[in-house]
């Protein structure tokens, strides 16, 4: 006897209830993990010397050894399950992370940064790859939406948090930025530990899912998997292809605007403030995060419903150039507040709508190797951006030349998602091709 389908929209709402709140609360530590030595900027280069430059490399150098382990690691995900893969992930990067409290020169910043990258190395792609193995391309993008909100909640829950913990100066003998790292690192081992617990590896082995549940599900994936064929389906043959270059550098392009801001906006409302990085420099710099919250929900929303991708994404990105550029421009706190909410609600909801495209013309084990593949070079912008801000500053003297230069790159991003829509075109066009051949 046939189990009756239910409606695809109910079963992907209980995926949703059940795996979103919990895939959020991981995002939210991690990116509160590789984002929170912009807290301690300041109070750490004092404490151990360390230049401008200096911190700018060892800042960025955390997405050398997370680019370098990102492939191998997506495809361990593959393997053997988001159960152990993401608990192993979240364990090692946290006590990675609360091991920087005892950086205390420049060569161990580098180590321990770099490390930790390591450590993190396939946490990103490897929830993306999981979202697919439960939702539709139809509903995927409000979920990435959902789980992308991680990166604003870090900083609206993150950032009183940092700045409270940084006003433990001298408590205990320790440093208010060692007492941050080492409480932040610790509370990722916890919700690793918790993962491991609560997280299924695919809808097939969710208890929580009746038959019809899972019969909707599996019927509408199966479905949308026997349109990719044709599409690339191994590593090698994503590799071959310009489509998974074109990803890769346009979504290095989109993480430089990101880190570009993330690791000096505490410091940048700091001065705007004309105060020290603490709880109250902590609660504004939240708000920026609080508007691209908003703007990501409503412009995924959006674009589940009216099935548009490309022209709200580059005009996001278009948004978060033109709050960078303004950054450079205003001096007053509010104004200069505006266009950092205007640059984080841009650089944060494009995102979710880029990952629509790489499921689109990936499938099969190319899914997890490209996937990844797509992050680590964008993982490279995060390298590229502080590092390029500095130079830039450096060379014409000018603090405003840095935010220039990563509001040019930001626009250039945006002129390449406009060609994205040609990406999918070109996969669905081959096969029918292969097939007349």
């Amino acid at each position: 006897m046939t189990t009756q389908a239910l409606p695809l929209q109910q079963v992907t709402g209980k995926i949703a209830r059940r795996l979103l709140p919990f895939l959020l609360l991981m995002y939210i530590v991690a990116f509160l993990d590789r984002a929170n030595v912009s807290f301690a900027k300041v109070a750490f280069q004092a404490d151990n010397g360390i230049s401008d430059a200096a911190f700018a490399f060892g800042a960025g150098v955390f997405f050398v050894g997370y680019a370098l382990l990102e492939v191998p690691s997506n495809l361990m995900l593959h393997r053997y399950g988001a159960k152990v893969w993401m608990c192993r992930i979240m364990v090692t990067w946290g006590l990675a992370s609360a091991a920087m409290m005892l950086a205390s020169s420049e060569t161990s910043f580098y180590i321990l940064r770099f490390l930790l990258g390591v450590a993190e190395a396939g946490f990103f792609p490897g929830v993306i790859l999981y979202l697919t193995y439960w939702f539709p391309d139809r509903a995927r993008a409000k979920a990435m939406g959902i789980f992308y909100f991680g990166a604003p909640l870090a900083f609206i829950l993150g950032s009183p948090l940092s700045g409270l913990l940084l006003e433990l100066e001298g408590y205990a003998g320790w440093h208010g930025w060692q007492w941050m790292f080492a409480v932040e690192g610790l509370l990722a081992v916890l919700v690793g530990i918790c993962a491991y617990l609560y997280l299924d590896d695919k809808p097939v082995n969710a208890r929580w899912l009746n038959a019809q549940e899972l019969q909707t599900l599996s019927n509408a994936l199966a479905q949308e998997q026997s349109s990719l064929q044709g599409h690339a389906s191994t590593l090698p043959e994503a590799l071959m292809r310009p489509s998974t270059l074109y990803l890769c550098l346009t979504y290095c392009l989109i993480q430089a605007s990101v880190y570009g801001v993330v690791f000096y906006l505490p410091s940048q409302v700091a001065t705007l403030m004309a105060s020290q990085v603490g709880f109250k420099v902590g609660v504004v710099a939240a708000l920026p995060w609080c508007a691209a919250l908003l703007a990501t929900y409503l412009i995924c929303a959006w674009a589940d419903r009216h099935g548009q991708r490309r022209l709200p994404a580059a005009l996001c990105l278009l948004l978060g150039g033109l709050g960078i550029a303004a950054c450079a421009m205003v001096s007053t706190p509010l104004w200069g507040l505006l266009a950092l909410c205007a640059a984080a609600s841009g650089f944060i909801a494009v995102q979710p709508l880029f990952w629509t495209y790489p499921a689109r013309i990936l499938s099969g084990s190319a899914a997890a190797g490209g996937i990844a593949l797509i992050n680590s070079v964008g993982a490279l912008g995060g390298f590229l951006a502080p590092n390029l801000r500095q130079w830039a500053e450096t060379h014409y003297h000018s603090a405003a030349a840095g935010l220039y230069a990563l509001a040019a790159l930001t626009l250039l991003g945006a002129v390449m998602i406009l060609g994205l829509d040609r990406l999918h075109t070109a996969a669905v066009r081959r096969p029918a091709r292969n097939a007349v051949a």
